[in-house]
């Protein structure tokens, strides 16, 4: 996509024009209009609140002293995403100063790697079970126990709804890379919810 077109579809953009012009209401706008995105990023990163809450904190910061490099190749909300995850990602590092992963790191060449032998299907009415806002509440909680690489992606596909081009952009990596690491987070959570829901049906059963 060129840089018009994505400019056309961004309704940020006179915000942002503002913002670049020194108006810092402007920027305070965007700041509500982000916030919420930006705090569910970090949290998914680094799985802990006070983090993210410094995490979203530092990322505005950084984003107003970088507003006149933003050039409209993208979102700015996907911009913004990026500036997110890396500084989670940075938060991660300086808690875990051991250790070290690359954002490339390939976890293998074909999908079909990752496909569990006995893979369990997704149950077919979890709603059956519990109500609409449990599923989503179970789906988060087992989305925050997911690997920090994966985790991330996961929450910025599925839960932020950015397309792949734009979660790949925003974790500065590779489409190919952003999809091996998704497809490993899903596979994760869908073999965890299907235990999970595997023994909520059974205790209900129980309680027969």
């Amino acid at each position: 996509m060129s840089a018009e077109a994505a400019l056309r579809r961004d309704e940020d953009v006179p915000l942002v024009a503002q913002a670049q012009s020194g108006d810092l209401e402007a920027f305070e706008t965007l700041v509500l209009r982000h916030g919420r995105r930006v705090y569910r990023v970090l949290l998914g990163i680094t799985g802990d609140h006070a983090d993210a809450e410094d995490g979203a904190q530092n990322t505005f910061l950084k984003a107003y002293q970088h507003i006149r490099e933003f050039e409209g190749a993208s979102k700015f909300s996907s911009w913004l995403t990026r500036i997110a995850a890396n500084e989670g990602l940075e938060i991660l590092r300086r808690r875990k100063t051991r250790r070290k992963e690359s954002l490339d790191e390939w976890l293998a060449e074909h999908e079909d790697t990752f496909l569990p032998r006995n893979h369990r299907p997704w149950q077919k009415n979890p709603e059956q079970l519990v109500s609409e806002a449990q599923v989503r509440e179970l789906v988060e909680k087992e989305i925050m126990k997911l690997p920090a690489k994966y985790r991330v992606a996961v929450m910025l596909r599925d839960l932020e709804q950015l397309s792949t081009e734009e979660a790949a952009t925003a974790l500065g990596l590779k489409e190919a890379t952003l999809k091996t690491r998704l497809l490993r987070g899903r596979l994760m959570l869908r073999e965890a919810l299907a235990q999970l829901f595997g023994r909520r049906r059974g205790q209900e059963a129980g309680d027969v």
